[in-house]
This record gives structure tokens, C-alpha cells and sequence, in this order.
């Protein structure tokens, strides 16, 4: 990886069991940076995982920053669970990514140049982050993730993503991922002013494949370009 990478120091610390993990970060300084990606990885994987990825996605003058779980799990049941069984790790997790964007936003970076972007578990992460944090992001992402609850459970937003681009993508043989999921977390999505894309790929599992990438960079070169997607 050419890019160095460094331990964010977040402006406050976390709670629950996610306290005391590590922020990583590569790209552009935050003081230079003129966008920002978060990202949340999945269940088994890490911090350095995601900045894997983001050597794949790279913009000009953005900043990547990757929290990381206690244990590699943000919560220990399907993202399906009742929540209360997934706590205190979900609200913990939650914690994480809200601190990271205040970070982020002492830096100058507002959330209207913060992408929230995740895979699987990460992913139900920051999507379900973002929606329960109403406001115009630059881009929230879930590759092989939906919002979180048990089924039949309504959920309740307030405010407006405000059309925010949002991209959901996901094979339709996911084995964690149900498809129907999928589809109630885009009308979840829009119904709050999101701009959603739902792609659902054939036959690929569990995993990133190239047209979703393809997706992601037009939301970070929009956003670091200070135009829209």
C-alpha cells in the first residue's frame, strides 16, 4: 500500500465494548482533505481490510478513515436479531462511527463531504448509521448490507437524507443478505429523501465485485469534484 497510514486520534472516546479500538487513516490529511470516507468492515475483517479497498477507490484530495471492532464483530447476532439481543456491542458500534464523524467535522469536513461505507455486517453498519442520522451526506454505501432490525419491525428516521446518493448492492444468493431486506431498506432509504440505487447481482455470494466499485467512485469523484452525483 503506497499511501501511509496513521492512528486517528478521535475527539472523544467510545463507549461500550468498541472503546480503546483503533481509527486507522490514509490519503489526504484531514486538514487538506476535501472529502472523507468512512469505512465500516465486516464481521472477521478489519480496519486494514477496508483501507484495502480504498486503494481501489482512490479520489483526489480524500481522506480514508477505518474504525476497527473489538474482537473483528461490531455486534455478535445477524443484523436480523432483535436488537436489544445485539446490545451493548451495537450501540457501542454505533458510538464508533458517531465519533468518528465528529472527528471528522472538528477537522472542517462536514457531512455533506462524509461518505458512510461498509461491507456486510460494516455495511448494515453504516447505512442503518447514516438513515438514523438524517441529513444531506456525501454518499452512504452498503455492499452486502441492509438496515438493521428484525422483521416486520418498522423502522423510525427523522429528518431527510435530503438526496443524499445512496448505493445498495448485493447478489441475490447472499447467504446473510436477504433479498427482501434489500428491497425494504431502499423503500426505507427513499421514502427519506435518499437517492437510491439497488443493484442486485447474479450468482456472486457474499463479497465486492467490480461494478459496485464502479458505483462508489462516482459518488467520491462527485464529492471531491464539489459536484453531485
Amino acid at each position: 500500500m503506497s499511501d501511509p497510514i496513521s492512528h486517528l486520534i478521535l475527539s472523544r472516546p467510545v463507549t461500550g465494548p468498541h472503546a480503546d479500538q483503533p481509527v486507522l487513516q490514509m490519503g489526504a490529511p484531514l486538514t487538506n482533505a476535501r472529502a472523507a470516507v468512512i469505512l465500516v468492515h465486516g464481521r472477521g475483517g478489519s480496519a486494514w481490510d477496508m483501507l484495502g479497498l480504498a486503494t481501489q477507490l482512490t479520489a483526489p484530495d480524500t481522506s480514508f478513515v477505518a474504525p476497527q471492532a473489538e474482537g473483528n464483530t461490531w455486534y455478535p447476532l445477524r443484523f436480523l436479531a432483535p436488537l436489544a439481543h445485539n446490545e451493548p456491542w451495537l450501540s457501542s458500534g454505533i458510538d464508533m462511527v458517531q465519533a468518528t464523524v465528529e472527528t471528522l467535522e472538528r477537522a472542517g469536513i462536514t457531512r455533506d463531504r462524509i461518505v458512510l461505507l461498509g461491507f456486510s455486517q460494516g455495511g448494515c453498519l453504516a447505512v442503518h448509521f447514516g438513515a438514523a442520522h438524517a441529513t444531506r451526506w456525501a454518499g452512504l454505501v452498503g455492499l452486502s448490507a441492509g438496515l438493521i432490525g428484525p422483521p416486520g419491525e418498522p423502522w423510525q428516521f427523522d429528518g431527510t437524507l435530503d438526496g443524499t446518493p445512496v448505493f445498495l448492492g448485493c447478489s441475490d444468493g447472499d447467504p446473510h443478505i436477504p433479498e427482501t431486506r434489500l428491497t425494504e431498506s431502499a423503500t426505507a432509504l427513499r421514502a427519506l429523501g435518499g437517492d437510491v440505487a439497488l443493484k442486485i447481482y447474479a450468482g456472486l455470494g457474499h463479497t465486492v465485485n467490480a461494478d459496485e466499485l464502479v458505483h462508489v467512485r462516482r459518488i467520491l469523484e462527485a464529492v471531491a469534484s464539489g459536484g453531485s452525483t
